[in-house]
């Protein structure tokens, strides 16, 4: 019993957790993860349209003040241009696999 009280308290306090609203810095800190993603794919010559695209959302919510808006598009930009990185970075190595017939 005492084991079930003090897992639905640490739950509850979770949750609570993650309802507070988001933050400019909350977003400042996603963006500039995202940011730095982008240019690392950039870098790699494999940045995507749709991280640019998710980026620039993820700036237009900040604007009008929808931090949470913001925050969930940057990190899905972050997560297209770490899908991108991984692209670029596998397939540069993957034509040696390839066998000529």
């Amino acid at each position: 019993m005492k084991r079930t009280l003090a897992l639905a308290m640490l739950l509850a306090l979770g949750l609570v957790a993650t309802a507070r609203a988001a933050t400019e810095a909350d977003y400042k800190t996603a963006y500039t993860a995202a940011e730095a993603a982008s240019k690392e794919a950039a870098g790699l010559r494999n940045q995507w349209t749709v991280t640019v695209s998710m980026l620039a959302a993820a700036r237009k919510a900040a604007d009008s003040g929808d931090f949470d808006r913001a925050i969930a598009a940057a990190k899905e930009a972050e997560a297209l241009a770490r899908a991108s990185i991984f692209q670029a970075t596998s397939e540069k190595e993957a034509w040696k696999a390839m066998e000529i017939r």
